[in-house]
This record gives C-alpha cells, sequence and structure tokens, in this order.
C-alpha cells in the first residue's frame, strides 16, 4: 500500500518507518526543509534506540518531502502526526492540524483516508473533515479515521510492533478496515469504534497513567511523614493484578510532550462541558507539587541553596530519549539558577536540547565530572548508567557528599554506607 504521513517528529517518524517496515510504500512530509533534507541523508531530527537503524533498513521504500501534494500522490491513506502543543488555558493548540487538513483538501487526487495519528480534542475527526470538504472541489470520496498513537519515547519502535492494542475510530466500517488493514501484520487486538470514542480513548489512557503516577506520589510524601518506605509499598501493591506495577515509581513527577499536555487538555475539554474534573485537576497539582518538593529537599539537605554549587544527572523527562519538552530538570534547573547556584549538568543524548533552553549552566561530559567539586548531586533523570557510577569515585570527587536522588534509583543503605549524606522520595 502506498502512505503518506504528515510530521516527522516522534511520532510520525516512527509511525512512517515502522510501516514501511511492515512492506508498505511511504512518503514522510515535513514543512521544515533542513529536516527534510537531513533526513534524505539519514540524519534523524530526535533519538530513539533503534530508529536509525530502522531508517536505513528501509530506505528504498521510505521517502521524504517539504511537498503535501507530493506525499499524497497516489496514496491511498494519510496519516495526520504533527504536534498538538498547549495553550497557556492548557486547550490544545490545532493550528498544525488544521493546516494540514487544508492541505490535503487542496491537494487530493483521488479517493483518500485520512488517519489522525495526532493526539486531538473530541470531534477534532468531524473538524478535519469538514475543513477537507470546504478545500477540496472535486469528487473522489475520503473518510476521516482516529488511530490514536500509544508509543513511549525511548521504546517507540518496540511499541509499535508490539502494541496491545490498535484503536481505530471511523464513521464507515470499510475506512476503518482499510486502516485496519495496514496494521494486520502486528496479529494485535484491533479495536474498531467510533469517531469519538478512539478521541477519547487517547486521553483517558494517558490521563489514567499519570494519574497512576501522581497518585504514588502523593503516598511517597505520606510515607515520609509516618517512618514508611515508598518502595516496598509500591512493589507489594504492583503485585496485585487490579493494580500492576507499572507507573508506581514515586519521584519527581512526570513531563514529557503527552502527560502533561494531555491531561491539560482534558481538563480543559471538561470544562468547556460544563465539568470539573476534580481528579485530573488533583493530578496536575500534586506534579507541580513534586517539582518543589526536590528543590526543598536541596535545601534542607544544605541548609541553603543560595551560591551552592550543584550537579544534575540527567535533564531529559525520561531515559532513552533526547525529549526535555515539559522535563522537571528543567524547573528545578532554573529554579536552582535563579538562587545563584554553580550548576554543572550531564545527561547522554539530551545536552542538546537543554543547551538550546538552559542559561547559567556548565555541561560536562560524564556523570562524574558533574559531581566534581560539587556540594549536592541531584539525580533526575533514572538513565541505567546512573545506577552503575563508582560511589567511592563520586565521594571523592565531591566538596559535600550529599545525594538528592529524585528518581530513587538508589538502594538508601548502600549509599550512606559509602558516607553519603542521602535522601529519595518518599523514603526515609
Amino acid at each position: 500500500m502506498k502512505i503518506c504521513v504528515v510530521g516527522t517528529g516522534y511520532v510520525g517518524l516512527v509511525t512512517g518507518t515502522c510501516i514501511a517496515d511492515l512492506g508498505n510504500d511511504v512518503t514522510c512530509v515535513d514543512v521544515d526543509e533542513k529536516k527534510v533534507e537531513n533526513l534524505k541523508k539519514n540524519i534523524l531530527p530526535i533519538y530513539e534506540p533503534g530508529l536509525e537503524e530502522l531508517v536505513k533498513r528501509n530506505k528504498k521504500r521510505l521517502n521524504f518531502t517539504t511537498s503535501i501534494k507530493e506525499g499524497m500522490k497516489g496514496a491511498e491513506v494519510i496519516f495526520i502526526a504533527v504536534g498538538t502543543p498547549p495553550k497557556h488555558n492548557g486547550e490544545a493548540d490545532l493550528t498544525f492540524v488544521k493546516e494540514v487538513a487544508k492541505s490535503i483538501g487542496k491537494s487530493m487526487d483521488g479517493d483518500k483516508i485520512i488517519v489522525d495519528k495526532s493526539t486531538v480534542p473530541i470531534g477534532m475527526g468531524d473538524l478535519v473533515e469538514s475543513i477537507i470538504e470546504d478545500n477540496y472541489k472535486g469528487k473522489s470520496r475520503y473518510d476521516v479515521v482516529s488511530c490514536p498513537e500509544f508509543l513511549r519515547e525511548g521504546s517507540a519502535i518496540h511499541d509499535f510492533m508490539n502494541p496491545d492494542r490498535v484503536v481505530i475510530g471511523a464513521k464507515k466500517k470499510d475506512a476503518a478496515e482499510k486502516v485496519a488493514g495496514i496494521f494486520a501484520p502486528l496479529k494485535c487486538k484491533i479495536v474498531i469504534t467510533d469517531l469519538r470514542s478512539a478521541e477519547m480513548i487517547k486521553y483517558a489512557s494517558n490521563s489514567f497513567l499519570a494519574t497512576k503516577i501522581s497518585f504514588i506520589n502523593e503516598i511517597a510524601n505520606i510515607c515520609e511523614r509516618v517512618g514508611a518506605d515508598v518502595s516496598t509499598v509500591a512493589e507489594v501493591m504492583g503485585f496485585d493484578k487490579r493494580i500492576g506495577a507499572q507507573f508506581l515509581n514515586a519521584g519527581a513527577g512526570f513531563g514529557g510532550s503527552c502527560f502533561p499536555k494531555d491531561v491539560a487538555a482534558l481538563i480543559n475539554i471538561a470544562r468547556s462541558e460544563d465539568y470539573e474534573p476534580l481528579i485530573l485537576n488533583a493530578v496536575m497539582e500534586v506534579n507541580k507539587m513534586q517539582k518543589k518538593l526536590v528543590l526543598n529537599k536541596i535545601k534542607r539537605m544544605l541548609g541553603t541553596v543560595e551560591g551552592r554549587a550543584i550537579g544534575i544527572l540527567g535533564i531529559a523527562f525520561k531515559p532513552n530519549t533526547d525529549d526535555i519538552r515539559e522535563a522537571v530538570a528543567l524547573d528545578v534547573i532554573k529554579s536552582l539558577a535563579e538562587k545563584g547556584c554553580r550548576i554543572k549538568a550531564f545527561d547522554p543524548v539530551a545536552m542538546p536540547n537543554a543547551k538550546k533552553v538552559l542559561k547559567n549552566v556548565t555541561f560536562v561530559k560524564d556523570a562524574y565530572e558533574a559531581a566534581e567539586k560539587t556540594e549536592c548531586l541531584v539525580v533526575l533523570t533514572e538513565w541505567n548508567e546512573f545506577r552503575e557510577l563508582d560511589l567511592k569515585k563520586i565521594k571523592a570527587s565531591m566538596k559535600k557528599p550529599v545525594i538528592v536522588d529524585a528518581r530513587n534509583i538508589y538502594d538508601p543503605e548502600t549509599v550512606k554506607k559509602h558516607g553519603f549524606e542521602y535522601t529519595g522520595i518518599g523514603r526515609n
């Protein structure tokens, strides 16, 4: 099948590449000329484990262009995978989706199925359909389908190839079945539903996972006060099949391009329908509180943070990605910088992106240099390489051996035996 994917960000590039790997001819479209030129040379705009190799492997089936008209030519299915960033009020910004829908309408050259892969508010499928209708003057048939993505940055290739389910929402069964055929080789559960339910499934899923994170963080804060260890509490809770172990890792809160944006968008959707979502509001409030909690822990360990030398381990919002959008580290680092702290930071892959937005920070070559001559080492991203550091070497290089483990990657007793003053999240 010939397929067009509009957008070459985390979702679009992974989706297009994986669909090509399933045997389809795929053209990826992006308005950024430099990005497209780099992609033609196998220079990727994002870091995602395994993606570069997959792009190279499918170079005969994978094409890149800046022209939607060129990308759509002969394509049976068009995926819209552009960004829907949050506005200041939490509402999703649909500018890019609307622009793509308008361009699709003007470039139609035959029957098409248009698939919303971007995370969009409920009812967006109807809006995309109306925009295409306003801009298309021909007689070919077109259908709009919703197929929300559930890819986790850092494991997106695996998630695409091994999905728990594929959700397809459509008004017409034959359009849904056509899209389902693309995913048939994955041998997974394919759920066909109505358009609006499919759109809601995405928001509901991400909001529930964010709720689990804020819930365990609130439990962690209670654990600290009553002398319990949240790591043990969460582990045993996870044994219960009704609860499950995933997303029960207490820490500094969630970030990234999905959870903060999607929860905020769902809150906005609820309020637009005259409903106040109390649980979702609390999810966001707890998450904001966790960032402040990290700063308070640093202050408590040092007495004061003004002018202190601080080492930062991890800037990306999660390991195995270079994405720093809504990363907890950004807020923590900016707050420390405002207090005159001398900050050294290291992240295995996210520093090029971090350098664009963080000032008054010294970026260093590794974790050991980040710790050298500092008074506190703060772990903000749980990269595996941080778990195996030579703690004896770290302690010897620090001016004051203090660790604030905002991701609970270390065993408290082990760290303390090495002579560190240590604090985690929800631990004593």
